[in-house]
């Protein structure tokens, strides 16, 4: 005889369910967010390089209080650039953990139901 009724049986695989939907849910969304980041970074990358070259030409028409200004756009530039970059990373890790946290949950509810 086993430790749990039907009933109590039911209502632990109706959660089990509830649960594993809820963060397949959330999985998606956050698969959904990475997604776009990652295609909105990639799209942007290359503006960062594309703007130093620019500024290189344009430096040889400039004062050198214009270019210090210039260099020194273009060094926050690239750190919202690292910025976007680790918001990417951090996107994607967000996903890992979230599917192992799924798998973890999923695999708990059944070891619980098979005691």
């Amino acid at each position: 005889m086993g430790i749990f009724n039907n009933h109590d049986k039911k209502v632990i695989e109706a959660l089990c369910k509830k649960s594993e939907d809820i963060s397949n849910d959330i999985s998606k969304e956050i698969h959904e967010f990475l997604d776009d980041l990652k295609e909105e970074y990639d799209q942007n990358k290359v503006v960062i390089s594309e703007f130093n070259t620019f500024v290189s030409e344009l430096s040889k028409k400039l004062s050198p209080e214009d270019v210090e200004k210039l260099n020194s756009f273009s060094t926050r530039l690239y750190k919202v650039k690292r910025c976007a970059k680790k918001g990417v990373e951090a996107m994607r890790e967000l996903a890992r953990d979230q599917k192992k946290a799924t798998q973890e949950t999923i695999r708990e509810y059944q070891e619980y139901l098979h005691t």
